[in-house]
C-alpha cells in the first residue's frame, strides 16, 4: 500500500507540474489581441496613423478635414481642424523637428502640426494630390505626389523640391526610406517600384506580370529587404539590386493588401481591406493573419506603435485599431571585438518565444517520463 501511496503521489505531482507547464505555454504563446477605439467625429474616414514625439498616437481624418491625438489607453485627447476646408488630409509621419507632418490630398499641400495643434501648410506648385510621406536619413521629409508623377522633397522649414519620375503616369503612391540610403517608392499605375537619390536620380524596378500589378505601400524589411502590399492579394520584397519575390495571401487575390509596416518582432505587418483582416509575414514569406472583430472595417494605414503594439486605421468602421501581445526580438548584445556577419539569408533575429518553447517541450517530455515511471512501479 506504502508503494501505491507513493506512486499515485508522483503521478499527482507530475500532472499537476505538467499542466502548469501547460498554461505557462499558453500564456507564452496567446495570439496577439485586437482593440478597438472609436472616433469621436461621425464619418471621419481616418487614414494615416503614426506614433508622435509625445508617445501617444496621431491620425488624419481624411473626410472629417482633421488632425485627431489618441492616448495609448484609446481616447482621443483632440481632434485639430485643418485651416484649408476640404483638405482632406492622408498621410501623416514623425518629422526630425519634433512635429508631425502630414500631406493635404485634396488642397496639393504638405502640412506640420506641433505638439500643442498648431497647423503650417505649404502648398506645392504644380500637379496635385500629395499622398504618402515620410522622413529620409537626410533629416527632410520626402513624399508620392501622384497627380504630379514626381516624388516631393520638403526642408523642415517648408523648401518643397520635386523631382520627375521617368515612367509617365506612374502614380507615385507608398516611400519608405531604404536601408541603402536612399528613397524606396511604388508605382501604382507603372506597376514599378522606384528608388531615389537624395540628390534626386531616379532608378525603376519592373515587377513580375507588369503591368498587372499595382504596389501600394512600402516598407523596410529586418532583411535588409524592401516589402510592399499591392493588388492581386500579394505581398512582396524587392532587393536592393532588384529582385522581386512575391507571396500570395492565404485570403485570396481580392483580400487587397493595403498598408505595410515592420513590426517590433522583426516580421512586417500588414492590412487586407476587403478581407477584414490584419496580416503578418515572416523573412522567409510565412503568412498569418488575424481578423479585426468589426465587420467591414476596411483596414488602411498600419503603423509600428511603443510597448510591442501596432496601430492601424478603419476607414469603414470610423476607428483606430491596436493589435497588443507582439512579442519583440531579443537582442544580442554587442561583443567588445565585433565579427562582421553574413548576409541575412530570409530569417529574422531570434525571437523571445524560440528560447521559451525548447524549455517548455523538454520539461513536458520530462514529465511524461517521470509519469510512466510511476505507472510502473504500482503495476509491480
Amino acid at each position: 500500500m506504502k508503494k501505491i501511496a507513493q506512486s499515485i503521489k508522483a503521478f499527482s505531482l507530475a500532472f499537476m507540474a505538467l499542466a502548469f507547464c501547460m498554461s505557462f505555454g499558453a500564456s507564452t504563446f496567446a495570439a496577439p489581441a485586437i482593440n478597438e477605439y472609436d472616433i469621436p467625429t461621425a464619418g471621419s474616414v481616418p487614414h494615416g496613423v503614426a506614433l508622435g514625439p509625445d508617445g501617444n498616437m496621431w491620425f488624419t481624418e481624411f473626410s472629417a478635414n482633421k488632425i485627431g491625438v489618441m492616448a495609448l489607453n484609446g481616447t482621443v485627447l483632440n481632434e485639430y481642424t485643418i485651416p484649408t476646408s476640404n483638405s482632406q488630409p492622408n498621410s501623416i509621419t514623425a518629422g526630425p523637428d519634433g512635429n508631425m507632418w502630414f500631406t493635404e490630398y485634396g488642397a496639393n499641400r504638405i502640412a506640420k502640426i506641433t505638439p500643442t495643434g498648431t497647423i503650417t501648410e505649404y502648398p506645392i506648385t504644380g500637379g496635385s494630390n500629395p499622398h504618402v510621406i515620410t522622413t529620409g536619413p537626410d533629416g527632410n521629409l520626402w513624399f508620392t505626389h501622384i497627380g504630379g508623377n514626381n516624388i516631393g522633397r520638403i526642408t523642415t522649414s517648408g523648401v518643397i523640391t520635386l523631382f520627375p519620375v521617368t515612367t509617365t503616369g506612374s502614380e507615385p503612391y507608398g516611400i519608405t526610406a531604404g536601408p541603402d540610403g536612399n528613397m524606396w517608392f511604388t508605382e501604382h499605375d507603372g506597376a514599378n517600384i522606384g528608388k531615389i537619390t537624395m540628390s534626386g536620380a531616379v532608378s525603376e524596378y519592373p515587377l513580375l506580370g507588369s503591368p498587372t500589378r499595382h504596389p501600394y505601400d512600402i516598407v523596410a524589411g529586418s532583411d535588409g529587404s524592401l516589402w510592399f502590399a499591392g493588388e492581386g492579394g500579394r505581398i512582396s520584397k524587392i532587393t536592393t539590386a532588384g529582385v522581386v519575390t512575391e507571396y500570395p495571401s492565404p485570403s485570396g487575390s481580392s483580400s487587397d493588401p493595403h498598408g505595410i509596416t515592420l513590426g517590433p518582432d522583426g516580421n512586417v505587418w500588414f492590412t487586407e481591406r476587403n478581407a477584414n483582416k490584419i496580416g503578418m509575414i515572416t523573412p522567409d514569406g510565412t503568412i498569418t493573419e488575424y481578423p479585426i472583430p468589426t465587420a467591414g472595417s476596411a483596414p488602411f494605414i498600419i503603423a509600428k506603435g511603443p510597448n510591442n503594439t501596432i496601430w492601424f486605421s478603419e476607414s469603414g468602421a470610423n476607428k483606430i485599431g491596436v493589435i497588443s501581445g507582439i512579442v519583440a526580438n531579443v537582442v544580442t548584445p554587442a561583443s567588445s571585438s565585433p565579427v562582421p556577419q553574413a548576409p541575412q539569408t530570409g530569417f529574422g533575429p531570434v525571437q523571445e518565444s524560440s528560447f521559451k518553447l525548447p524549455v517548455l517541450l523538454a520539461a513536458v517530455g520530462s514529465l511524461l517520463i517521470a509519469a510512466g515511471l510511476a505507472f510502473r512501479k504500482l503495476a509491480q
